[in-house]
């Protein structure tokens, strides 16, 4: 039997009931749709969570209190909550550590901000004034907290985007405006350029003010709540990493490195972090899709399973006149793989033209891989030959005297 009568006969069969292999694709169709779309977020929130990071400094350390506890446990027990770090730590990092291009400390808390009727719930921030280049900020209008205004322990405050749009209104004119921050009131006297969130925190969600006067008014001591360390290059990083655990470990009186009151962590070590968490996040997103692919290939099982009943004589009488067993298991394999085949190109169109309304609603940002198509379509043929054997092979094996009795 040629391929071009084998391809009119698959057309045949399946245009002469439109609706049963229309449903029966749709299965395939929403399959793939699902697996590209879900991939395809996965994909974007890692590549903007990275970007994110990134755009903060690749040579950029963070160090913060608490440390691991306990054999073989992953997550640093108290890190961020404890209290050993403090001013004179970065300052002692600063001058003893080589190949530090600056540092800063931050004490950090969330607290409720109010402004002439309006209020938000967001993290406030005591820096230095080296925060700006160590973080990679920049001012969009206005000025930066300066020396003067850290060490009078001034009541001014620089605000990121998001925080001047959920009080003053988007685009608001917010300097000079005054807020109230923990009901003790302070003055704006900036506004950050917008950076994005990370995934782990948003950026413009912000509130900047002197670190004298956070530790005055809000912490009530002297610890700080992370330290962060730029070094001169991104290959010196791992080195001044280092040289700054051995510097704490010294200042700290800690002479066994397993029991330090502190971690440090880098860039490197944030996005590896992030894109493992994403990746599994991504694939499992994929794998809850893959399920309806599943469905779907049981569907078209079903629907050949039937048309070989329906269709009976018409084997019967094929192989009477000389089809072989080959053949006719051929004809039915090709209509359940064109099945799947078709609804693998509808769903690989819908699946992009999702993934491009997302990102068009500017829900998230996504990024459709060419690999996520290749393994759409690898998938949908597997399925189209895995579930239309039996069915074809059913076919081949009847008896054709058997077959021309059928009723």
């Amino acid at each position: 039997m040629k391929i071009k009568d084998i391809l009119e006969e698959t057309y045949s069969a399946l245009s002469s009931n439109k609706i049963r292999s229309g449903l029966t694709m749709l299965g395939i169709v929403i399959g793939i749709s699902s697996v590209i779309a879900m991939t395809a977020i996965g994909n974007g929130a890692q590549s903007s969570i990275t970007d994110s990071i990134q755009s903060i400094g690749s040579n950029m350390i963070t160090i913060r209190p608490g440390a691991q506890r306990g054999v073989g446990m992953q997550v640093s027990g108290g890190r961020g909550t404890a209290k050993s770090l403090t001013l004179e730590d970065s300052e002692a990092i600063k001058e003893k550590v080589s190949s530090v291009k600056n540092v800063t400390a931050e004490v950090s808390g969330r607290y409720q901000v109010t402004a002439k009727g309006t209020n938000t719930n967001t993290t406030v921030n005591g820096i230095t004034t080296n925060y700006l280049e160590v973080r990679n900020l920049e001012i969009e209008e206005g000025s930066f907290i300066t020396d003067q205004n850290v060490e009078s322990g001034a009541k001014v405050a620089v605000v990121g985007p998001t925080v001047r749009d959920d009080l003053f209104g988007e685009g608001g004119n917010a300097v000079g405006q005054t807020i109230r921050i923990n009901n003790m009131q302070f003055k704006i006297i900036g506004i950050t350029k917008s950076k994005g969130g990370t995934g782990f925190s948003n950026l413009d969600d912000i509130i900047y003010i002197p670190i004298s006067t956070a530790q005055r008014y809000f912490s009530g001591d002297q610890y700080v709540s992370s330290i962060s360390v730029s070094a001169e290059s991104a290959e010196t990083t791992s080195a001044v990493q280092e040289n700054i655990t051995t510097l704490l470990l010294e200042r700290h009186n800690i002479t066994d490195s397993t029991l330090a009151d502190f971690s440090t962590l880098n860039q490197a070590d944030i996005i590896a972090t992030a894109s493992s968490v994403t990746s599994t996040f991504t694939t499992l997103l994929a794998a809850i899709a893959g399920i309806s692919l599943l469905v779907g290939g049981i569907g078209i099982m079903n629907m050949m399973l039937t048309t070989v009943t329906e269709r009976t004589r018409e084997i019967g009488l094929r192989k009477a006149i000389g089809a072989k067993r080959k053949d006719v298991s051929r004809q039915f394999l090709l209509e359940a793989v064109m099945i799947t085949f078709l609804g693998g190109v509808i769903g690989v169109i819908l699946g992009w033209f999702i993934s491009l309304l997302v990102t068009k609603l500017g829900i998230i940002t996504t990024k459709v891989s060419i690999s996520s198509v290749f393994l759409a379509f690898g998938v949908s043929a597997i399925i189209g030959i895995l579930f239309g054997y039996y069915p074809a092979a059913k076919a081949a094996k009847l008896n054709p005297i058997d077959a021309l009795r059928y009723e």
